[in-house]
């Protein structure tokens, strides 16, 4: 017979009860800034609506907590498992991605109760559940609750694709600024047998490991983001009229679909942010960039991007570099594959990232926008390349003895 789970501490529970409790309240205090019109906004199909993201977390927790987990949990409305799941094919059909914002029913006061519902449970769920329970929950538990940090930064960077729709430029509100930006300067790293992966103290991802030994040639990496001025110089100098600096599909797309400048930049001078239309900051770090863009860019400058690996052994082992994780997330060059030995996680979970890796490219660090506490190096983000309403920069890399960037 399998032994018998320890005994849960009461600490561990306590822990667990402020964790969580502290992420969902987060989500709701993200949400408090806009009416209920705001939350049913969807502005395009890879965006959602702010009340979706917070029904959908709650599903989370619903579906793959509660329902395993929890003897006697009551369902708050079935049909919510249909509506709120998001890719899920173990877990059934679910609403089609692109008319989430056509869901007005249910209304954001019965998402609200929703999420009371399963709060009240998982907190339950956490404060009485035997051994077995919560060795076979607490991974589970952890899981959703980072997700749903995760999409408290999709709340916010869907609900700026959304105002940027608007003629009226209306603010979110403010963030903390940011710190200004050192002066520009070039960090070598001697390249050699590096390591690679998320070590296995605390939480990761699947897509983080295994952990394994990757080559690196000697490079060196720039301390800080690209600034909006350096950027403000590309345009000037023809970068968004010039195809010898773009990748072919790129340029394809730049013209289809009429880039000028990053996506929120405005044609008076002034960027939208969550905190409305603002005088462009030259010194600030340039958002809002699709991977296309970010590889022009760092063309013309005479530099490259670097591959997620060398952002990573330059994040782990290189003093002095600057904006990290509270700017933008930064584009590297490597494509979203599995790393040596990945294996996905077991049960419903294992379509958290796996199956998405063909067609996208890694960013690394985090933005202004990654709740606090979520960000490390390991962390791998990934898009399609045209992805640019994300809080996305870039990071220049070359090699050694390399002429400085025009």
């Amino acid at each position: 017979m399998p032994a018998a789970s320890s005994p849960v501490s009461p600490a561990a529970r306590q822990q667990a009860h402020a964790r969580y409790a502290a992420i969902r309240a987060h989500t709701l205090a993200l949400a408090a800034p806009l009416s209920a019109e705001d939350q049913a906004l969807q502005s395009m199909p890879d965006a959602s609506p702010a009340k979706w993201h917070q029904a959908h977390t709650t599903w989370f927790f619903e579906a793959l907590l509660l329902r395993p987990l929890a003897p006697g949990y009551r369902l708050f409305n079935e049909q919510f498992l249909y509506l709120f799941n998001s890719y899920y094919e173990a877990l059934g059909p679910r609403h089609p991605r692109p008319q989430r914002g056509l869901l007005s029913r249910p209304g954001l006061d019965e998402v609200r109760a929703y999420r009371a519902h399963v709060d009240a449970a998982a907190l339950d769920c956490i404060a009485h559940c035997d051994a077995d329970s919560w060795a076979r929950g607490s991974a589970i538990l952890e899981l959703g609750l980072q997700h749903e940090q995760q999409h408290q930064e999709l709340l916010l960077t869907d609900i700026l694709h959304a105002f940027s729709c608007n003629p009226l430029w209306p603010a979110y509100g403010q963030l903390p600024e940011l710190p200004p930006a050192p002066a520009l300067q070039w960090l070598s790293h001697p390249g050699g047998v590096v390591e690679i992966g998320h070590p296995g103290t605390g939480f990761s991802f699947d897509n983080e490991g295994p952990r394994h030994q990757a080559l690196l040639q000697p490079f060196e990496i720039a301390n800080r983001l690209v600034t909006c001025g350096e950027f403000a110089d590309f345009i000037a100098d023809g970068g968004y009229r010039r195809p010898e600096l773009w990748l072919s599909d790129g340029w394809a797309l730049a013209r289809t679909q009429d880039w000028q400048a990053p996506a929120y930049w405005l044609a008076d001078g002034r960027v939208f942010g969550l905190g409305g239309a603002r005088a462009m900051d030259p010194a600030a770090p340039v958002l809002q960039l699709s991977f296309y863009e970010a590889a022009a860019y760092a063309d013309w400058a005479g530099a490259r991007l670097p591959s997620e690996f060398e952002w990573e052994a330059a994040a782990t082992a290189l003093p002095g570099l600057a904006q990290l994780y509270d700017c933008a997330w930064q584009w590297t060059r490597s494509a979203y594959h599995p790393y040596p030995g990945f294996r996905p996680l077991a049960g419903p979970a294992a379509e958290y990232n796996g199956k998405f890796m063909v067609g996208q490219l890694v960013l690394r660090g985090a933005s202004l926008a990654t709740p606090p506490g979520h960000a490390r190096a390991t962390y791998r983000n990934f898009f399609p390349p045209a992805a640019r309403w994300q809080f996305s920069g870039l990071r220049l890399a070359r090699e050694p003895q390399q002429g400085a960037p025009r």
